[in-house]
């Protein structure tokens, strides 16, 4: 009696079905995948968006200041000729910036001088307070390195008066920078001054 092979059948259209699956699966799973990332991109960009939008305007951030800083300087001449060119030192600190509402910002200024006569003793003390300004700053220009900040200001002993309109030219540098204030109750002296300490920082227009 011969021998009859026996086998398994084979069913060449079911593994063609299978493979034909397996690639409609694989399909869908890159189109989710490739609808998911898309989705997280967008509600990522609409967070960074409200997040900028809502930010506000800050000392803090670079491009909205405009002016600063901080010092001791020494006025040109001290009181000049009626004065007997009486020494006079200057603690100063200021800062501009924009804002929504325009420019803001802040301007102080202590003047002192020695309360004795040259030559006696104490007389290189600056222990007198001459002139305080302090005020607002509302405008400010940019020429380069230097910044024209105006505004107004309430000040005691020398051209005291409130609501004096002031002017601050103040250019960029450390020690040996020149910085002018005029004030509008004494607008024949104009305090030029020369920084002796710290530095001002002027925002270049480039």
């Amino acid at each position: 009696m011969p021998l009859v092979r026996l086998a398994w059948p084979t069913n060449k259209n079911s593994e063609g079905d299978e493979e034909i699956l397996e690639g409609k699966m694989q399909r869908r799973m890159n189109f989710s995948m490739r609808w998911v990332v898309g989705v997280l991109l967008v509600v990522a960009g609409f967070a960074l968006a409200a997040v900028s939008l809502t930010r506000p305007v800050s000392g803090n951030d670079s491009e909205s200041w405009i002016a600063r800083g901080a010092g001791t300087t020494i006025v040109s001449a001290g009181l000049g000729p009626s004065g007997h060119f009486a020494p006079v030192l200057t603690k100063l600190a200021f800062h501009a910036q924009r804002s929504v509402s325009g420019v803001t910002g802040s301007f102080d200024c202590l003047a002192l001088a020695p309360a004795d006569p040259a030559g006696t003793k104490g007389s290189g003390e600056f222990s007198a307070n001459g002139m305080y300004v302090t005020g607002q700053i509302t405008g400010a220009t940019l020429h380069g390195d230097t910044a024209i900040l105006t505004g107004t200001s309430t000040i005691t002993g020398l051209g005291a008066g409130t609501n004096v309109p002031f002017t601050f030219v103040v250019e960029k540098g450390g020690p040996g920078a020149a910085a002018t204030l005029t004030v509008n109750s004494l607008p024949t002296f104009p305090f030029r001054e020369v920084l002796l300490e710290g530095a001002f920082q002027v925002h270049s227009e480039d």
